[in-house]
């Protein structure tokens, strides 16, 4: 039972990050992006439908983008892990990041998973090494990178693509290191407590945008999703051109910085 309002409140945001008929990263694809071309392949395994990724055209700039899907249809959602990447799409969203590095062009990436594929095939194929590669090498991307949690971003499957200059999140969406269930069954031997572990964890884009985890809030109350997929684009497009200003050298300290002070 919860106990109280505040915690009502975060697991409610929890829930409605989960729900079944919030856009995924596709459809955010398609509205706010022209003449999209998707990319296949990790050129190491194989390709991850979980993951998509591309070049096209943002208000008539190129720009690479990688966003989670998890699909719509229970077939569709089978083959895409339900949303939950597997070590060949964090390698082919790398895969894509550098070339976007080669080619100077902005790097856009979508979160919407609960974390990693947790199959014994993935962990087989390096899942904990491909996370870390990610890290690794996107907090040294010389180009403009900036991520969107759109639902729910969960543990290092989400921060794998959460390396960025910029980081957005819809209001209702939430980004955390584990579920709240699985921290109250850690917690509390009792995933019942979710609620209450979803408050303690600090989860909501209020929470983050004041320990400035996260640096904007897109609202979603009384607005259609085309309406919040306008000012989304709208924001990201002002914030390459303000990225765009600096010098690389710029660009990678106040990266740097930003991670920085987190937790300070």
């Amino acid at each position: 039972m919860l106990k109280d309002k505040k915690t009502t409140k975060a697991y409610e945001k929890v829930l409605a990050a989960r729900d079944g008929k919030r856009p995924s990263g596709g459809f955010y694809i398609s509205r706010m992006l022209d003449n999209f071309i998707e990319f296949h392949g990790d050129r190491r395994y194989g390709d991850d439908s979980a993951i998509i990724g591309g070049i096209g055209f943002l208000k008539g700039e190129p720009v690479t983008v990688i966003a989670m899907e998890r699909g719509d249809t229970i077939d569709e959602r089978m083959k895409r892990h339900f949303g939950c990447p597997t070590p060949e799409g964090y390698r082919k969203a790398l895969r894509l990041m550098k070339e976007a590095e080669k080619f100077n062009r902005p790097v856009i990436c979508f979160i919407g998973s609960s974390g990693a594929y947790c199959g014994i095939d993935a962990e087989e194929r390096g899942q904990g090494e491909a996370i870390a590669e990610n890290l690794f090498e996107m907090m040294g991307l010389k180009v403009p990178v900036i991520s969107v949690i759109i639902g729910e971003g969960g543990s290092g499957g989400a921060l794998a693509l959460g390396v960025c200059d910029t980081a957005v999140m819809l209001e209702n969406s939430v980004y955390s290191v584990i579920s709240p269930e699985g921290c109250a069954s850690i917690l509390w031997k009792d995933s019942a407590k979710a609620p209450e572990a979803a408050e303690v964890l600090k989860l909501t884009a209020q929470d983050l945008y004041k320990f400035d985890v996260i640096e904007k809030i897109i609202d979603e109350t009384d607005r259609t999703s085309e309406e919040i997929c306008y000012e989304l684009k709208n924001f990201i497009c002002d914030e390459i051109a303000e990225k765009k200003k600096l010098t690389t050298e710029e660009l990678l300290q106040e990266r740097y910085e930003k991670f920085r002070k987190i937790g300070a």
